[in-house]
């Protein structure tokens, strides 16, 4: 069986078939052209520059391409990277369907569908019901593929789904612990919050921000599709139910200078919020240390005031339990 990114240890040899995941033209100090890559296999994602450039590299070497690498693998500032000796295009007869590397969620579809049934019987209120149903019938093939991210959490196939139920997860039990929060409209919230993120990203394989991502974002992009959904349903969006569900998507982000228009002004909101942290970024500290040893540091994570997290060799009794 054909070793993986992951499956090498710091300066060992390697030799693998990777998906490009991106590809970047850069020139050194001294004006020379190298190419700032990211490979992406099952494992995960690792970082390689490949020196001295020429055109026609820059041409065949795009992300979605899958390469055959020689090499070593090394770090730099605490991080994994890849020293590239080699690099060629996979043939046809070789590993060469992108498909093969892109990692996925660890929940199948059908579990997952399943879970938002549940969670979408469990919203009473008629107005929000509706809207959740209309907009989620429109993108669920869409929704069921998206990653959450371009990297950072949930970076992969079926990502979007992965972490919109495990925010419902959570918010069961929250519910269950504060009385006064609505559970229709927060299980409406979490459910329509990312599903912007449909439109604001290219898919899972070499996922890029689309024009209207850039441009406009997930989360206008998710509050137009509510007023959309109203239009075609007849529904007044001057109801409470409507402009309720529509401040949660707006106020997810928390605070104005990550990108939302409106703090949270009510419970449901503020409490999406938080979930919606804790589930990002438990993704992103088991990410990074299911590539350590027990008793080492991960890498460096950026998105987490990059920090390096210890991977303890404690377990959960319940995991080992007969």
């Amino acid at each position: 069986m054909m070793k993986k990114l992951y499956d090498y240890k710091k300066d060992e040899q390697l030799s693998l078939y990777v998906l490009i995941k991106s590809a970047e033209e850069k020139k050194t100090r001294n004006n020379k052209p190298y190419l700032a890559l990211t490979f992406q296999d099952t494992s995960g994602e690792m970082n390689g520059n490949y020196w001295d450039a020429s055109p026609k590299d820059v041409e065949q070497y795009k992300a979605g391409q899958v390469v055959k690498v020689e090499g070593r693998r090394e770090e730099y500032n605490g991080m994994p990277q890849v020293r590239i000796k080699s690099m060629r295009v996979a043939q046809e007869d070789e590993p060469s369907n992108p498909d093969i590397y892109i990692e996925r969620a660890p929940v199948n579809k059908d579990k997952m569908i399943e879970a938002f049934n549940q969670a979408v019987f469990d919203i009473t209120n008629a107005h929000l019901n509706r809207i959740v149903r209309f907009i989620m019938k429109k993108y669920q093939k869409e929704f069921f593929q998206s990653p959450a991210a371009k990297k950072n959490h949930h970076a992969y196939l079926g990502g979007l789904a992965f972490h919109t139920m495990s925010m419902l997860k959570i918010a069961r039990s929250v519910v269950e612990n504060y009385e006064d929060l609505n559970p229709s409209l927060l299980y409406s919230g979490i459910i329509l919050h990312d599903v912007g993120k449909v439109i604001e990203l290219s898919g899972p394989t070499a996922t890029e921000y689309t024009l209207e991502g850039k441009l406009v974002g997930h989360i206008v992009l998710i509050y137009d599709e509510i007023s959309k959904a109203c239009t075609e349903l007849k529904i007044d969006e001057s109801h409470e139910d409507v402009l309720l569900l529509k401040h949660l998507v707006l106020a997810h982000h928390g605070e104005l200078e990550f990108g939302s228009p409106v703090r949270p002004q009510i419970p449901e909101a503020e409490i999406i919020h938080y979930i919606d942290q804790i589930d990002a970024k438990m993704n992103m500290m088991q990410s990074a240390l299911k590539k350590a040893e027990p008793g080492d540091f991960t890498e460096r994570v950026w998105a987490m005031g990059n920090r390096s997290f210890y991977r303890s060799n404690l377990s959960r009794p319940d995991l080992n339990s007969e």
